[in-house]
């Protein structure tokens, strides 16, 4: 063993000892000033979010800490709880004092529906939500990751900072919460959710239904058709989607009993993609395929989380999640390519296989998993089958609902949407037609359009020079659904106030709704709203036409959709959005794919039936209707 000296040993030892003193000063000064989580590249190693976190310049880095370095940290542990209350006070005068200021100085207010608040610059609109209350999606941490916290900006677009990377794949005036910064305070900046909940029926009439679901228990195993899937866990549960290009349903049933447990409501988070399907088709052709799928599933899985937490239920216990909705709606939910049906002869991939005899049937089945669905592992996940076009699922739902295969007489169907559908005949004939009426009546293109959501004016009255308006809520408008829009237009021909070619009277620009409100409606509104209206139009005469009937040979007008159930019969023959069937006729039946979803999970004969009933309907291109044109403009008046 080799000899050593000891001198050199103590001399080595203090200068260990000089080393780890000058490192144990150097980390003692850092925690005066420097967070623990920021490291040497300025970057947060945290994994939770921070007020401070701010996006890197390049994409798969970790956040940059933006933290000053000015905080002692350890003031937390080394003061006394005297010391603590008195620090607390102080820094509670202090941020009220910079509150106040901050106040003075911004001129400016974030605003979402009836709340408000100050406008802070250098915070985001998640910030300012969290101020108001206002709950927005999240399930990143509002890394901008998860594109749950889109918002639609309706003012203010310019006093934010420039969209980032992790938005590229929004249009328009959409918005990630987590990402846009409030950058001036020199103009106000108003949001919406794209998840806000319109109005739905909850006190229709509805059938009973034979209980023959497909996903049954056989004493210990859940079975889905037979097939053995997971052992039982005290519940079986299925979840009815009314997939709508504006407003989707979701009911959540009891599949051993068929009781109703739970149902939500809310606007179709894709309308960043587009208003109608055609733009969405457009819009999922492009670099952000993918982006509208995952937009639908995520506010799903939050609707699914909060009912089973809301119930006490356990989300393995949803077995079949049914899905009803126009072609394009229905395809983009299982993420497959839609654009045969945006191309002649508008078709989806399962119709065009289904016609050369690759498949037996249009409908569509998927595990949950698959599509990221919050449900049982083995669940699955049903696709209704399609009629032909752009007629879908829904459709068929509806068809269901007013129980067609009983209709002796001649009726007609018209479930009014962003893509209206006509059906007309009797259990041994039907013809069906897509009509592409735009968003106009479903809260687009219409400067205070909004769907049927609370403060929704839903009904209008001139009287004395002044329109009496009725919100939905009974709360301060905010802007007019499709009823009130409907109910508005007839008021302004009753009291010549507009045209048939809707010119408005005394060659005004505009009519002022609600003054204190600020609402308006414009000639370019009315402009939008004969459009779609005609869009109707054509569909109900050409298929009068091509059956051989008139309005008084209609023995039922069956009138289906979101806000079916509120519109005035009157109103809606006087401008032509109806034909002249007497009134007594007409019968509304609210959310019609809703219900019909319903039906069909609760019993599997239902769908056998529907199928059988599907390869009995003629289908009708309008647009290849030589006077479709004139049709088309004659239904632009009002």
């Amino acid at each position: 063993m080799a000899h050593i000296e000891q001198s050199e040993y103590e001399k080595c030892l203090t200068r260990i000892s000089e080393i780890l003193s000058g490192i144990v000063e150097y980390a003692g000064a850092q925690a005066l000033t420097r967070c623990p989580y920021k490291n040497a590249k300025g970057q947060c190693t945290a994994k939770f979010g921070c007020r401070y976190q701010r996006k890197p310049p390049v994409m798969g880095d970790r956040q940059l800490c933006t933290h000053n370095d000015t905080l002692d940290y350890r003031s937390a542990w080394e003061s006394d709880p005297q010391e603590f209350e008195e620090l607390r006070t102080t820094l509670k005068a202090s941020k009220q004092e910079r509150d106040e200021r901050d106040r003075q100085r911004n001129s400016s207010a974030v605003q979402s529906g009836e709340k408000q608040c100050v406008a802070t610059v250098g915070k985001t609109i998640f910030d300012h939500a969290d101020v108001l209350g206002v709950k927005v999606p999240t399930s990143c941490g509002r890394m901008g990751h998860c594109h749950e916290c889109i918002v639609e900006v309706r003012r203010g677009l310019e006093a934010l900072s420039p969209q980032t990377e992790a938005e590229a794949f929004l249009n328009d005036n959409y918005r990630l919460a987590c990402q846009a910064v409030v950058e001036t305070a020199s103009q106000d900046v108003e949001f919406n959710l794209l998840r806000r909940s319109p109005q739905i029926l909850t006190t229709q009439t509805r059938r009973d239904v034979q209980l023959d679901p497909v996903v049954t228990r056989q004493g210990e195993n859940v079975c889905y058709d037979g097939e053995a899937i997971d052992q039982y866990r005290g519940h079986l549960l299925g979840l009815a989607v009314d997939l709508g290009t504006t407003t989707v349903v979701a009911e959540l049933l009891d599949l051993e009993t068929g009781r109703s447990l739970a149902t939500a409501s809310f606007e179709n988070p894709q309308r960043f993609g587009g208003s109608d399907v055609l733009n969405r088709i457009s819009y999922d052709s492009g670099r952000f395929q993918g982006e509208l799928h995952r937009a639908i599933i995520n506010s799903l899985n939050t609707e699914i989380r909060e009912m089973c937490q809301q119930l006490g239920i356990d989300r393995h216990s949803l077995y079949e999640i049914l899905v009803v909705g126009n072609s394009t709606m229905r395809d983009l939910f299982f993420d497959l390519d839609v654009q045969a049906i945006g191309q002649r002869p508008y078709k989806s991939l399962t119709e065009h296989e289904y016609r050369t005899g690759q498949r037996e049937t249009t409908s569509l089945t998927e595990l949950a998993r698959k599509l990221r669905i919050y449900a049982n592992k083995n669940a699955r996940v049903f696709g209704v089958p399609l009629i032909a076009s752009h007629v879908g699922g829904d459709v068929v739902a509806d068809l269901l609902t007013i129980d067609i295969e009983s209709q002796d007489e001649v009726v007609m169907l018209v479930d009014v949407g962003t893509n209206t559908e006509v059906v007309i005949g009797h259990k041994d004939q039907l013809i069906t037609a897509s009509c592409p009426a735009g968003p106009a009546f479903e809260g687009g293109l219409v400067k205070f359009g909004m769907p049927g959501c609370e403060g929704a004016i839903e009904s209008i009255r001139y009287e004395e020079g002044h329109f009496q308006c009725r919100t939905i809520g009974d709360v301060e408008p905010q802007g007019i659904c499709g009823s009130g829009l409907i109910d508005l237009l007839a008021e302004l021909r009753r009291n010549d106030l507009m045209t048939p070619k809707g010119v408005f009277a005394e060659k005004a620009y505009e009519f002022t709704i609600v003054p204190e409100q600020g609402i308006t409606f414009s000639r370019q509104d009315a402009s939008h709203l004969a459009q779609a209206k005609s869009a109707n139009h054509c569909g109900q005469v050409i298929l009068m036409r091509e059956f051989g009937i008139g309005p008084e040979q209609i023995s039922k007008l069956y009138l289906a959709g979101g806000f079916a159930n509120y519109v005035d019969p009157a109103a809606a023959i006087e401008i032509g959005f109806l034909p002249r069937v007497p009134a007594e006729r007409i019968v509304p039946v609210g959310n019609a794919a809703s219900s019909g979803a319903r039906e069909m999970l609760l019993s599997g004969r239902k769908r056998q039936s529907i199928e059988r009933l599907i390869k009995t309907i003629t289908h009708i291109e309008l647009e290849t209707t030589p006077d479709f044109f004139d049709v088309f403009v004659e239904g632009c008046q009002f």
